[in-house]
């Protein structure tokens, strides 16, 4: 019995070692590189949008890490919007301890676990949620480099299992990193202006992504307007986009909140539109001059002689 034990000491050991050190895997050689910098934040955001017989489900974790010279940090943000029963909390909003000092890939924290990659596919587990979100490898659909710093976007099917649910829909990914750049120790003047973010599924088979923000620190990276689509199984940049805001409402500030878009873009097939209104609107933050919110979209696309219904959900930061 002492040699059986000693044998599954080892083993134990040596998995657990193998876990605790598991190999960063960036999304380029040039992410590895620029992460030695002592100042670097990394972001990767997940937006799901599926359905079952119950109605739709819109679940988004936003998971951000960073290091400022010797100290690490890591948070996520994380919502949840049911069809029926509207905004759910979940636990594992906020600041935990990046233990590992690792950028390159999710720290876990007690709340959400992370296996795999978004490249290659990626399971994120959040017992405490009773949350299990499977994504099948994302491809870029969208991409952009400036300096060392890199942005990509993608999406693809996935599968949310949520309190005895199981919802099949897609995912829209989002990856930034910025070297030179810590939002989470550093305060920059400006950095969140206009942001509109609008993550879409269309139909519960495609995806349609638009975001439009005027902030300095953000544009050379992300770009002021960009988009991408899915529509019947063929993946286009949006060219030539165009997003008005045709109404809003006001916030408790000096400040309004865009609650309805009109969006036009030039595609393979041709021309395409969209239509979108928001609904059950999440406030988050509010700073009187400014705020950060949460919102429902739904609405309708028209391209290539369809139409299609979408539903999703609204990122502003005001």
């Amino acid at each position: 019995m002492g040699i059986i034990a000693t044998v599954l000491v080892g083993l134990l050991i040596i998995s657990f070692l193998s876990k605790s050190t598991r190999e960063p895997q960036p999304s380029s050689s040039q992410d590895g590189d620029a992460a030695a910098s002592t100042l670097v934040y990394v972001s990767d955001y997940f937006s799901f949008i599926g359905e079952d017989d119950s109605g739709h489900v819109v679940f988004a974790l936003d998971n951000n890490r960073g290091r400022d010279g010797d100290a690490w940090q890591a948070e996520h943000f994380v919502a949840l919007h049911d069809e029926q029963q509207g905004w759910t909390e979940l636990a594992g909003n906020g600041e935990y301890d990046n233990l590992g000092k690792q950028v390159l890939v999710i720290p876990d924290s007690p709340f959400f676990q992370f296996q795999g990659t978004p490249a290659t596919g990626i399971t994120i587990i959040s017992p405490p949620n009773d949350v299990a979100l499977r994504v099948d490898p994302i491809p870029e659909r969208l991409s952009q480099e400036q300096d060392e710093g890199r942005y990509w976007m993608g999406a693809s099917p996935a599968v949310l299992d949520w309190a005895g649910r199981t919802l099949k829909g897609r995912v829209i990914y989002e990856y930034l990193f910025m070297p030179d750049f810590n939002r989470l120790t550093r305060r920059y003047l400006g950095l969140w202006k206009e942001f509109q973010g609008l993550y879409a599924s269309v139909e519960g088979k495609g995806d349609l992504y638009v975001h439009s923000q005027q902030s300095p620190w953000l544009t050379p990276l992300v770009g002021e307007l960009a988009g991408f689509a899915m529509l019947d199984e063929h993946p286009e940049k949006l060219d030539d986009l165009q997003l008005n805001v045709l109404s809003k409402t006001q916030a408790l500030g000096f400040y309004r909140w865009p609650v309805q878009w009109q969006g036009r873009w030039a595609g393979r097939e041709g021309p395409g539109s969209v239509a979108i209104i928001l609904s059950d609107l999440k406030v988050i933050s509010n700073w009187i001059i400014g705020g950060f919110a949460l919102g429902i979209i739904q609405g309708e696309v028209d391209y290539n002689g369809r139409k299609q219904i979408i539903y999703g959900l609204a990122e502003l930061l005001i």
